[in-house]
């Protein structure tokens, strides 16, 4: 598959890593509006994960300034989109309508109507659209949604999810709600996104935080009401800008045993509800890897992706959005309306 990447900043680099160590993948184009990172310079690239920017030969690319340019290159069959998410409804709308497969990276959009507007493109168009819901990848969270999911621990009586991480400092169009949707719709779109895949849509919603972007605090603790589960919390956002450090985490409680695991040192651990303890399996797979190649295994059999489908990663931008018109309300119970 002949793909091109859009946009060369921290999300960017971390998909041309991926992209490298796919047999199936061939890079042919990059596109960026700095001619910098558009030589191939990405070692001034920062990020919350991962290590620092490289420079890379770009010398057998297509380079291009302008994605709509790059959009009508008849070499590219699938585009990988890691612009600011702003960017991510019109340059989706318009590589699908040039034929080509879309990978965009997450949150999909910015409002219900543009992301319903993506999904309706893709299907009238017959291309594969797939937003780039990498957490659904991630070993333990995948590993944990199994056992959840086929029911082998019980029903689900509680399942608390944690994202938190200083104010992107590298990356200050994230501090413009306009552009990012702010740091609670950006970072924690992927929890949301994960309680969707498990669980589905929620009855309703409520919520309660902070937000001053300027001093690079937003944070959230919202719940989702199930009526079978006794009650799921997705917590977290930004806490200061540069010093303050990454960590996701969850535990997930069923009749069975409690699921456990955190990032910063916690493996995937069942504790079983008749005392025991087993620290879990987890495949050693890059996630982001995973990703790209599950979206170019669709795009060569012409399959839709059932296992992270756009139509529920349009739903996680409606949700995220109803979760922060939840906070507005300072705990208010708002109904679910997806």
């Amino acid at each position: 598959m002949k793909i091109a990447v859009f946009g060369l900043g921290f999300m960017g680099s971390t998909h041309l890593k991926a992209i490298k160590n796919i047999p199936q993948a061939e890079l042919v184009a990059v596109t960026d509006t700095d001619e910098k990172r558009l030589s191939g310079d990405l070692s001034g690239i920062q990020g919350n994960i991962g290590g620092p920017g490289e420079k890379l030969d770009f010398s057998k690319l297509r380079r291009y300034s302008d994605w709509r340019e790059a959009v009508k290159d008849p070499e590219v069959e699938a585009v990988d989109i890691c612009f600011p998410t702003s960017f991510h409804a019109d340059v989706t709308m318009g590589a699908l309508r040039a034929g080509k497969h879309v990978l965009v990276e997450k949150p999909m959009g910015l409002d219900g109507a543009a992301v319903d507007a993506m999904v309706a493109e893709a299907k009238r168009s017959g291309r594969i659209l797939m937003s780039a819901q990498v957490l659904r990848f991630f070993p333990a969270y995948r590993v944990m949604a199994d056992m959840v999911k086929t029911g082998k621990l019980g029903p689900v009586r509680s399942a608390i999810f944690r994202r938190r991480c200083s104010a992107p400092a590298w990356s200050p169009w994230m501090a413009d709600k306009k552009v990012s949707g702010g740091g609670v719709f950006d970072l924690l779109i992927h929890d949301i996104d994960f309680c969707l895949h498990m669980f589905g849509k929620p009855e309703s919603v409520l919520a309660v935080g902070y937000e001053d972007l300027p001093r690079g605090i937003d944070w959230i603790t919202a719940e989702l009401r199930y009526p079978s589960i006794g009650g799921v919390v997705i917590s977290g956002g930004w806490h200061h800008p540069k010093a303050f450090p990454f960590s996701m985490e969850f535990t997930v409680v069923t009749d069975g045993g409690t699921l456990e695991y955190h990032s910063s040192g916690t493996p995937l651990t069942l504790y079983r509800a008749d005392g025991e303890q087993e620290a879990l399996a987890v495949p050693e797979k890059d996630s982001y890897q995973a990703e790209i190649e599950y979206f170019i295994d669709c795009c060569a059999k012409g399959k839709q992706p059932d296992f992270c489908p756009p139509r529920e990663s349009a739903d996680s931008v409606k949700l995220a959005l109803l979760i922060l018109e939840a906070r507005e309300k300072k705990g208010e119970k708002i109904a679910c309306r997806l």
